[in-house]
């Protein structure tokens, strides 16, 4: 049972009031484990994803002892951590999960790297074997500390019971605070079951060598303002940070107030709405062509809480070779000028900056050259034309991919939705075809692009939000990856609905075997599926087979009406249907592969 505050000052009471100096000096002991639970509470944590095992079986006894954080049972520690991700991305507050020492933690590294590239907060507590048994190659030992070291923003091993309660503090003010990321908290079974005195949570933190600067530099948002208000052919290009701190309705405010193009990367979607004209839609690797050849061709771009990597840009060389001037903001000062050097940059959090930059345009009187960015308009106008992302249904007897994201879409854009996919084309067609109106809509893997995160992500979110339909979409590779993960759904109930864009390939891989070695599909075809439906029942899920084009509508239709259960809907679709716009590796962005007649 959680001791409240009362408890405590009674406790405190109680021993002032005994004349006995021994009962007098004696305060409030607990459990490691205990503590533990205490500052998870303190810190407002809900839920909390985990497995156990031996050396985190005195924290499990602590959670048995209380009712105000619900765990999650999950049916492997990837899972966990996907599922904590998914939370975290979609509400914003720090996600936890807990598993134990040794395959416990090698198994969750991929989730930790996962959420590491993508800068989400999160806390994942391991369990390590006893504090005298560390370094003795003990059952079900290994160094924690040393194999997440790169994949995280900060981790800690706690040899000391009394350091808990401050180490936890730390854990998630260095997850949520600055450029967000998982923090790992390593805990020896000992230290887990040690009696020590417990006098509270830390109401505050202070950490001399981590203060993480959120206010901008007046006078280089001044500086990138009067760059950004004589731009001839300006561009605004947005990514994950906007998303991370909060800041769609300021980036909102901002473009309306300009009247600029805006573009948003593969995380950033949602940030400005996929709905509004000055939307030219998502940019990169299968960007539309308006929104790459505006990052070509701009001469001011404002770049906000994105990082200018490999798959937005292309060749480096390329990009560089047309003139422009680069406002770069972004709260981690070791992304700014990291692969494109910039001529303003501005350390400092999103949220901050652009609230400053939006009363400087009230209070100035410089306005956009209204004749120039009309013919910049122009310009983008001349490139929307090509309906870039137009495709063929072919004569009608096979479903395409992209017909089922559109009509997903359509079916649910005025209601409260969710959506999340796996890594592959269906992922690529989810970002292209499905228009997000709203920031934290779109959940997938962006920096890591970890196959098997869908599931997961759509339990967490589903537990987050019961309120809200979610939706995976997914391949019938990357679902294979954390299938299990169907009987927490079932466990807990998170009646999600899986879109399984079945073309019987890994068809991302595929595709680059067509383009780039002519054919030659090495090892990316699928010969032995499951029955998807007869699995998903197996599970105590609903099941469906969707083969024709006509039945891809009723189908979703009829999975939506069942509110309370998780649907498996296995929709056949193309299997020689590729991703377009491409752009091949080592290519510039403007340089695109368009459709089929390209290859």
């Amino acid at each position: 049972m959680e001791i409240s505050k009362a408890e405590i000052a009674s406790a405190s009471a109680a021993s002032h009031s005994n004349k006995s100096p021994a009962t007098a000096s004696s305060t409030l002991e607990l459990r490691g484990a205990e503590i533990l639970v205490k500052a998870l509470q303190a810190e407002g944590v809900k839920y909390i994803w985990g497995y156990p095992g031996g050396a985190v079986l005195h924290i499990y006894d602590a959670f048995y002892k209380q009712d105000t954080i619900q765990h999650v049972l999950v049916r492997h520690e990837q899972g966990a951590v996907h599922a904590a991700d998914g939370y975290a991305r979609a509400t914003g507050d720090v996600g936890v999960a807990l598993v134990t020492s040794g395959p416990g933690v090698t198994n969750a590294v991929t989730g930790i790297a996962t959420a590491y590239m993508d800068s989400i907060p999160m806390v994942i507590i391991t369990g390590q074997v006893p504090t005298h048994a560390i370094g003795l190659d003990a059952f079900q030992e290994c160094d924690t500390v040393g194999i997440t070291r790169p994949i995280v923003k900060h981790n800690f091993l706690v040899k000391d019971a009394r350091d808990l309660a401050e180490t936890l503090k730390k854990a998630f003010h260095i997850a949520r605070s600055g450029r967000p990321g998982p923090v790992v908290v390593d805990i020896p079974k000992d230290v887990s079951f040690k009696k020590v005195p417990y006098t509270g949570y830390p109401t505050s933190v202070e950490m001399r060598s981590y203060n993480p600067v959120r206010k901008g530099h007046g006078g280089q948002i001044r500086k990138a303002l009067q760059l950004l208000l004589t731009a001839k052919r300006p561009y605004i290009y947005t990514g994950g940070g906007v998303l991370l701190s909060n800041a769609s309705n300021e980036l909102r405010t901002l473009v309306d107030m300009l009247g600029y193009p805006v573009t948003n990367t593969l995380m950033g979607l949602g940030a400005y709405p996929a709905t509004d004209r000055k939307f030219l839609g998502m940019l990169g690797m299968h960007g539309t062509v308006e929104a790459n050849n505006a990052m070509q061709n701009c001469d001011v771009l404002l770049a906000v809480g994105a990082r200018f990597d490999d798959r937005v840009i292309g060749n480096p060389k390329h990009f560089a070779q047309n003139e422009r001037k680069i406002i770069h903001i972004d709260i981690d000062p070791s992304s700014i000028s990291k692969r494109v050097k910039v001529d303003i940059p501005i350390v400092g959090d999103v949220k901050d900056v652009l609230l400053e930059m939006i009363a400087m345009v009230k209070d100035g009187s410089v306005k956009p050259d209204a004749d120039a960015l009309g013919a910049w308009w122009d310009t983008i106008d001349g490139w929307r034309k090509r309906d870039c992302m137009k495709y063929s249904m072919g004569k009608g007897d096979v479903i395409k991919p992209q017909y089922v994201v559109e009509t997903l879409w359509n079916m649910t854009k005025d209601a409260d939705t969710y959506i999340t996919s796996d890594v592959g084309q269906h992922q690529m067609w989810a970002a292209q075809y499905y228009k997000f109106n709203e920031p934290r809509r779109w959940i997938n893997s962006g920096g890591l692009g970890t196959m098997g995160v869908g599931i997961p992500y759509a339990m967490g979110i589903k537990l987050a939000k019961p309120d809200s339909e979610v939706f995976c979409i997914t391949g019938e590779g990357s679902v294979q990856m954390c299938i299990q993960e169907l009987s927490t759904c079932l466990q807990y109930n998170t009646p999600i609905k899986i879109c399984s864009l079945n073309n019987r390939y890994l068809g991302m891989v595929r595709q680059w075997q067509e383009v780039e070695y002519e054919g030659r599909y090495s090892h990316s075809y699928m010969d032995a599926l499951p029955n998807f439906v007869k699995l998903a029942e197996a599970y105590g899920h609903v099941g469906m087979l969707i083969e024709k084009p006509q039945d891809v509508e009723p189908a979703l239709r009829e999975a939506r009406k069942l509110k309370d259960r998780t649907v498996f809907m296995d929709f056949r679709t193309d299997p020689t249907e590729n991703v377009f716009p491409m752009v091949q590796a080592g290519k510039g962005i403007t340089e695109m592969l368009l459709g089929s007649e390209d290859l």
